[in-house]
């Protein structure tokens, strides 16, 4: 056994999968409980009246060759949030165990962590320091009670890379005890690639990444866990069977094809563009303190008067996220980059 596995919750090591319905669908279905015919508005290429495929194996394959990995290192989820979820039930146990986010940061890793009844430490990331991590901090924090420490780069809400030789060397630190999640939500809108390259040398790094963000798939919802074959082994033990849905599972695979890839690339480098124009327009606006750069697809800005700012938007009949309540953001909003004619009525609105 490697520590990858004993490290997890000893139950979800004895685990038994959940059996599905053999998988065999060049045959004729009556073995599932399916109702034989599709429903009157159903145009998706199987059938929605069929189960998807429990473990969607080819579309972990087309992943797996999109994010140059073998398939047994990924494991196609719902978004990031069921990955995020899938490592906090598979490796704490309620009431002993704990993680390690850094806020202000997204808030599943905390969410997850709670409703598992594990405890959550924070170490704060240094505003002083445009938010950068202190890993020296976090390091300290790092007793055998962790067994997960999450960072997010680009960071959602501060849009900042993290530096990657520190994750790097806190990878290797961690080895043997815990293991480091990275969550790349955002890691095409940066100036730096994945960390990708580094997962054969650290098998206790686990990296995220999604197809909501770049490649206009939110409301599809799947994600990608990338990982040590042993710990997708051990997640797949626990993820729900037919997770995916075939709608899902064939909107994927059109935007795997080269034509849609290349208008994502397209769009990354349009949205890269207005957030650039968009930064420089906002410093000139009425009320606004400070613009915090960002690599990812949003601009995190500091208002002298963060609620003003949010009636003139919402007026314009825009949304942006109220920041307010979040240590250190008591004045900031959190703005999404879109497209030039939106982003210039954001910008009336503030001018």
């Amino acid at each position: 056994m490697s520590w990858l596995t004993a490290i997890a919750r000893p139950e979800i090591r004895s685990l038994k999968a959940y059996e599905h319905a053999v998988w065999e669908p060049g045959l004729i279905r009556l073995h599932a409980n399916e109702l034989p015919w599709r429903s009157r508005h159903d145009a998706s290429e199987a059938g929605l009246n069929h189960y998807p495929e429990p473990h969607p194996h080819q579309l972990t394959a087309a992943l797996a060759r999109f994010y140059g990995v073998e398939p047994a290192a990924l494991l196609a989820s719902r978004g990031s949030d069921e990955a995020i979820d899938l490592l906090v039930r598979s490796y704490c146990r309620a009431g002993a165990d704990a993680v390690i986010i850094c806020p202000p940061t997204f808030g599943m890793y905390a969410v997850a962590a709670r409703v598992q009844g594990a405890a959550v430490i924070e170490v704060p990331l240094r505003r002083e320091r445009n938010f950068a991590c202190d890993f020296d901090t976090l390091r300290q924090h790092c007793d055998p009670r962790v067994k997960l420490v999450f960072l997010c780069s680009p960071n959602n809400p501060t849009g900042n890379r993290l530096e990657m030789p520190a994750i790097l060397a806190l990878a290797r630190e961690l080895q043997g005890r815990a293991l480091l999640v990275v969550d790349e939500a955002y890691v095409e809108f940066a100036s730096q690639p994945s960390l990708l390259a580094a997962l054969a040398a650290l098998p206790g790094l686990v990296l995220l990444r999604t197809l909501s963000k770049a490649y206009a798939l939110a409301g599809a919802r799947c994600g990608a866990l990338i990982a040590h074959p042993d710990v997708v082994a051990l997640l797949r033990k626990v993820i729900q069977p037919y997770a995916l849905t075939q709608l899902t599972i064939e909107a994927v695979f059109r935007a795997l094809e080269p034509a849609a890839l290349a208008q994502a690339q397209a769009q990354v480098d349009a949205i890269r563009h207005e957030r650039a124009r968009v930064a420089t327009a906002l410093l000139a606006c009425h009320g606004v303190r400070r613009v915090w750069p960002s690599e990812a697809n949003f601009l995190l800005v500091e208002f002298d008067q963060a609620g003003a700012a949010l009636g003139r938007t919402h007026a314009a009949g825009l949304l942006v996220r109220d920041l307010r309540l979040v240590p250190q953001l008591q004045q900031a909003v959190r703005i999404s980059i879109g497209t030039a004619e939106q982003n210039n009525r954001l910008l009336a609105s503030l001018t």
